[in-house]
C-alpha cells in the first residue's frame, strides 16, 4: 500500500471514555495526527485502573462521521482483546491503524477532513465457567 502523496491530509483525532461501573481512566496521548490515505499510522491511549483489585476490560470502538468506517482499518488495536489492568496499574494502549486509499475515489468522502476514533471501555463479566456474559451493544 502507498500513501497517496497527491491528497489531502485527514485530521484524525481521539476520544477515550469509560462506563460509569469501571474505576478506570482511559485517555488518548495524543489530540490529532494528520495522515494521508494509505498511510499507516500509530497512536497511543493510557488506561489505569483506580481501583484496588485486577480488573478485565472490553473496548468497542466507533469511527465518525459513520460513512468513512469501511475506510477505516485497524491493523493492531488494544480493542481485539481483553485488558487486564491490576490494581493501581497504569499501561499504554496502541492503535496502528490507516485510511484505505479508496477513500480518496469515493464522492461521499470529498468533504471530510476530518475523523473522530473514540473507544469505550467496559468491564467484562464472566460467569462460573469463566465465559464472557456482559458484551457491550456495540459489540454484539
Amino acid at each position: 500500500m502507498k500513501p497517496l502523496d497527491d491528497h489531502r491530509r485527514l485530521r484524525i483525532t481521539f476520544n477515550g471514555s469509560v462506563s460509569d461501573v469501571l474505576p478506570w481512566k482511559f485517555t488518548p496521548q495524543q489530540r490529532e495526527v494528520r495522515v494521508l490515505p494509505g498511510e499507516t499510522a500509530l497512536a497511543f491511549y493510557t488506561a489505569t485502573n483506580k481501583s484496588d483489585s485486577d480488573i478485565i476490560g472490553v473496548a468497542t470502538y466507533s469511527v465518525t462521521p459513520a460513512q468513512v468506517a469501511p475506510y477505516f482499518s485497524k491493523i493492531q488495536c488494544f480493542c481485539f482483546e481483553e485488558q487486564r489492568l491490576n490494581a493501581g496499574e497504569t499501561v499504554d494502549m496502541p492503535v496502528f491503524f490507516f485510511i484505505d486509499p479508496d477513500f480518496a475515489k469515493d464522492p461521499n468522502m470529498r468533504g471530510i477532513d476530518t475523523i473522530t476514533l473514540s473507544y469505550t471501555f467496559f468491564k467484562a463479566r464472566y460467569d462460573k465457567n469463566g465465559v464472557l456474559t456482559t458484551i457491550p451493544m456495540a459489540m454484539a
